[in-house]
């Protein structure tokens, strides 16, 4: 998708830390119906479609309200203060559900906004794995150009979620749904085995505790692959929150370790950072 394609928010204001929290979040939000991209000042092309303006930051306030004079956009406020703006306004710690839905809601009703939508992609498939044929349709070795499905994985959007836990399986497709990642279940870490070995996955989302072999065991044969090193991100995902057990998710390999229940906002800034684009930003910097 390009620019044109999505609603563009100029982010004005924030902290440091803020600002590298909304460019993970608007780094997954371009890829949701409808999707929003951070504005960048100064580059050509299209103006933006809306702001998002630190309330409690007077500067940024009064910057926004000139802008506003100018070219009558919306805006969603953060902070403790709308200061006399009858603009949304969501309180800080941010929150990445209740900005977008802010987001949603405010341009929801605006059918004269300059942007051209998305076209809607064709649904995620969400599907669980069984023996014989995994998934209910091709592999990418055998499905044509044209397969919408192999396409994406070429693009390195499919995950894996391994938990033996149905309700923690709902709970990771609702989440990775609406970004249009193509989503791979498997109850067993001898079922992840198998399709980590002939798929191709940005992320790994990974049960400790699994019938037969566990999750630090799965993580050492993922990581023990060449190429899933430098593709693939395993997430442990797990109630065991002490030091010890983090420590040995590190010595299996793991990229990041989050505990149950899982905590929605941190859960979408992992997939953020370990989106494909993300990684090969994070390894041009890593060069430099």
């Amino acid at each position: 998708m390009n620019s044109n394609e999505h609603y563009l928010v100029d982010v004005i204001g924030f902290n440091e830390v803020e600002r590298s929290m909304l460019s993970s979040i608007f780094a997954l939000a371009t890829r949701r119906d409808p999707g929003f991209a951070q504005f960048e000042p100064g580059s050509s092309g299209r103006s933006p479609d809306i702001y998002l303006v630190d309330s409690d930051n007077p500067a940024a306030f009064n910057e926004y309200m000139s802008l506003h004079r100018r070219s009558g956009l919306p805006a969603v406020l953060v902070g403790a203060q709308s200061r006399g703006s009858s603009e949304p306004l969501l309180p800080r710690p941010l929150q990445w559900a209740k900005l977008l839905q802010a987001l949603d809601d405010r341009l929801g009703g605006d059918e004269d906004q300059p942007v051209t939508r998305a076209v809607p992609e064709p649904p995620t498939s969400l599907r669980h794995s069984m023996p014989g044929n995994a998934f209910g349709r091709s592999t990418p070795s055998q499905a044509g150009a044209s397969d919408p499905v192999a396409q994406k994985r070429v693009l390195g959007d499919a995950v894996l979620v391994v938990d033996d836990n149905a309700t923690v399986r709902a709970f990771m497709q609702a989440k990775l749904a609406p970004f249009g990642f193509e989503v791979d279940i498997a109850e067993t870490g001898e079922e992840a085995i198998g399709l980590s070995g002939s798929q191709e996955y940005a992320c790994v989302f990974l049960d400790v505790v699994l019938p037969g072999i566990d999750g630090y065991q799965v993580c050492k044969l993922i990581k023990s692959n060449k190429q899933a090193i430098k593709k693939t991100a395993v997430v442990m995902l797990t109630s065991r929150s002490s030091p010890f057990d983090k420590l040995r998710g590190s010595l299996a390999g793991c990229d990041e370790y989050l505990t149950k229940p899982l905590d929605e906002d941190r859960l979408l800034e992992v997939i953020a950072k370990f989106l494909p684009n993300s990684r090969k930003h994070k390894e041009r910097r890593a060069r430099k």
